[in-house]
């Protein structure tokens, strides 16, 4: 199956929800009126995309439709998803693939890092490069597990420590490793903490700043948000990138919400750029992200006939 497919099916939920509306607007006739951007706007901010970027798409599709004399459902509709893929923040999966790098994966108790963790691991084994695994969650025993079972399947290391001991040492020990290994990729799986914790928050700026310190690579820290969380994955965003300086998130779940308008509302309202989305367990479903192929996803699915 194609990776746009895969997206599309994925957001075919999200996806329902914003269509079951332009559809209720489009049938007022093939001619967009004047009550039809009220509504637009209102759809868009229901489907969880935002106030900000609901506001901003739907005036600048107001003024594209007057510039171009768009009045056909269709044009509105294609530009509608020239819009909504311009509203995000730019950003480039390529500090995910750069070489050599390190990153800090962080993020709240199930959002989904140990097996984005464990997926990136295998998939930049595939391609040939040396990635080595920190297992900084030392207080959820099942992380450790999950971590080798990726690992052992793809032939990566693994650094860990016994259950309790301090993540930032797990950190240091990992980056220790990947010298004398001579691997080219550190991926850190740090614990799940609640954005609302200041005493966890702050532990956690102590793995991230200790990580800066010592790697001799790049350091990127890149959140991890369940998708299915909606409006709460806003305020884990902004808390944890108000204590730790994000430079990226990556969207899993998808495939079992109907909230995956929340990507957009994330990077446009905090200006932070979506690395990638994962859609499903397997490694092929965690992919990098691209604006447009997201919101031809969101708004217009997979052409009929197509694969």
């Amino acid at each position: 199956m194609g990776w746009f497919k895969r997206l599309s099916e994925g957001l075919s939920k999200t996806r329902k929800k914003i269509t079951g509306g332009l559809n209720v607007l489009f049938e007022i006739g093939p001619e967009v009126g004047p009550e039809f951007w009220d509504d637009l706007e209102a759809t868009l901010i229901m489907a969880d995309i935002g106030v900000g970027a609901a506001e901003q798409v739907t005036e600048r599709l107001r003024e594209r439709s007057q510039r171009e004399s768009l009045t056909g459902v269709n044009q509105v509709e294609e530009a509608l998803v020239d819009l909504l893929a311009e509203a995000f923040t730019p950003g480039d999966y390529a500090i995910l693939d750069e070489r050599p790098s390190t990153v800090l994966f962080v993020g709240v108790n199930g959002a989904g890092k140990t097996t984005t963790v464990g997926k990136m691991a295998a998939a930049a084994k595939a391609r040939g490069y040396s990635p080595i695994i920190g297992s900084a969650d030392t207080f959820r025993a099942a992380a450790i597990e999950q971590l080798h079972v990726w690992a052992d399947r793809a032939g990566v290391r693994v650094v860990e420590r016994t259950r309790g001991s301090d993540p930032a040492s797990v950190c240091y020990d990992t980056l220790d490793a990947a010298e004398r290994d001579g691997s080219d990729l550190v991926l850190i799986d740090t614990a799940g903490r609640l954005h609302t914790s200041e005493d966890l928050m702050r532990e956690l700026g102590k793995v991230v700043s200790v990580t800066r310190k010592r790697s001799t690579f790049p350091v990127h820290v890149v959140l991890v948000i369940d998708s299915t969380t909606g409006q709460n994955g806003m305020s884990q965003a902004r808390e944890f990138n108000e204590a730790l300086g994000v430079d990226g998130v990556i969207m899993t779940k998808l495939d079992g919400t109907a909230k995956g308008g929340i990507a957009l509302a994330i990077s446009h309202d905090l200006g932070l750029p979506v690395l990638g989305v994962g859609v499903g367990e397997g490694i092929e479903d965690l992919q990098p992200f691209d604006a447009h192929d997201f919101s031809r996803a969101l708004i217009q699915g997979l052409p009929e006939g197509e694969e």
